[in-house]
């Protein structure tokens, strides 16, 4: 239980530092050794500069941590083809991540694209 408060703690303390600024390697290796992580953020920090991961639920379980959280920024760079459309976004995510020696060693997400693709315009609302 000490260890799962402790992962806790970390992942809150990343998401804090990494929140609202320019996410550089530098930051980024202090907390992450997954290279797969590191890349996707930097595709995505590249595309919404200084991106926010608000959390809204956390789970504990032995060496991983699981998020319900969501992602908040604005559309200011290109997105796999998508050119900026200076569109704020609000989607939800989850994210699962593995920790070791007080580093994320492994992740695994789902983001709801979907919603993120109407916000900014690519596909039209859906209804609800």
């Amino acid at each position: 239980m000490e260890q799962q408060r402790k992962n806790k703690e970390f992942i809150i303390n990343y998401l804090t530092a990494v929140g609202g600024v320019g996410k550089t390697r530098e930051l980024l290796e202090k907390y992450i050794t997954d290279e797969a992580l590191i890349s996707h953020i930097e595709v995505f920090e590249t595309a919404f500069p200084k991106y926010d991961l608000f959390i809204d639920e956390m789970t504990a379980e032995g060496n991983r941590i699981i998020i319900k959280a969501r992602v908040n920024g604005t559309h200011l760079g290109d997105l796999g083809g998508i050119s900026p459309t200076y569109k704020k976004v609000d989607f939800p995510v989850i994210v699962a991540y593995e920790i070791e020696n007080e580093k994320i060693i492994s992740h695994w997400m789902l983001a709801d694209q979907m919603s993120l693709m109407e916000q900014l315009g690519v596909i039209p609302e859906a209804a609800h």
